[in-house]
Order: C-alpha cells, then sequence, then structure tokens
C-alpha cells in the first residue's frame, strides 16, 4: 500500500498527477457533500480519512480515531476505502445492490473499491453510502462489535 506524508488533504491531493488530482477531489466533493454531522476529515495512515474524532470517542482498539471511509492513490489504482460496508451486512448488501443497478463494475475488496477512472464510480451511491450511517449509529455498531469481540476471547 502506497502512504503520504501529506499533513492534510490539499497536501496529499497537490503531490498527485493531475489525473488522480482531479478524480480523488471529485470523490472527496461527494464524501464530504454526504459525510454525516460527527465525521471530521484528516490524515489518517497516510490517506484522507473520514472519522470520528479522538475527542468524541477515544476508546477504539489502536488509539487512532475511528474510520468510516479514507481515500487513496495506489500504485495501480485508486481506492475507497469503505469501513461502514465492511462489517455491516445490511448496509454491505444495499452497496453491493445499488452499485449493480447503476450498471458499473465493483472491483471491490472486503472494504476496498478499486478504480482507475472516476467515471468507473457511481458517485450516487458512494453518496448515499456514506450518508445512511450517522456517527451515533457508526459508533453503537463499533461498541457492539467490540464487545463481542472481547467477550469472545475472555471465553477461549
Amino acid at each position: 500500500m502506497v502512504s503520504s506524508d501529506a499533513q492534510s488533504p490539499e497536501q496529499y491531493l497537490a503531490a498527485l498527477p493531475d489525473d488522480r488530482r482531479e478524480a480523488l477531489s471529485a470523490l472527496r466533493r461527494v464524501i464530504l457533500d454526504n459525510l454525516p454531522v460527527g465525521f471530521e476529515e484528516g490524515m489518517q495512515f497516510g490517506m484522507i480519512g473520514y472519522f470520528i474524532p479522538l475527542e468524541r470517542f477515544p476508546d477504539t482498539y489502536n488509539g487512532q480515531p475511528l474510520g468510516l471511509a479514507a481515500i487513496a492513490s495506489q500504485k495501480h489504482h485508486m481506492a475507497l476505502y469503505l469501513n461502514n460496508v465492511y462489517g455491516d451486512v445490511a448496509t454491505e448488501t444495499r452497496f453491493r445492490e445499488r452499485y449493480a443497478a447503476s450498471g458499473k463494475k465493483l472491483d471491490m475488496g472486503k472494504s476496498c473499491v478499486r478504480f482507475r477512472r472516476i467515471q468507473d464510480l457511481p458517485l450516487d451511491v458512494i453518496g448515499k453510502t456514506i450518508a445512511e450511517v450517522s456517527a451515533d449509529r457508526y459508533l453503537q455498531h463499533y461498541q457492539a462489535t467490540r464487545g463481542s469481540s472481547r467477550a469472545t476471547r475472555r471465553q477461549a
């Protein structure tokens, strides 16, 4: 995975080739236009991230802000990481159904949607997927998941 030393999303984008800067800037605008209250944009793990800040929720498993999504320029593609799709069957199902209905081909791992051009993405589907999870609901899902994984570890 390619990582950046940029200190801000603007620095990250400025360092990219023109075509990737334009694509990730367009994707960034869709995310920011649909980002629910309670999430912030910043740099996280060398990518542009969208997360619940530590001031609101410091009890994360890795001490980092709880990430909702991220965008990055990788070596052979660009990527959109949708953490709200990973681990939530209902959200993943809706996302996959909407994506299929768009007629665009989905190239996705567990949470990573890979693309080469912005035209490869159904931006309306991305916007809906970002908008549909409130910060409160995302925190509740995270805490329920963490609680069940802690209980499982204690039983082992």
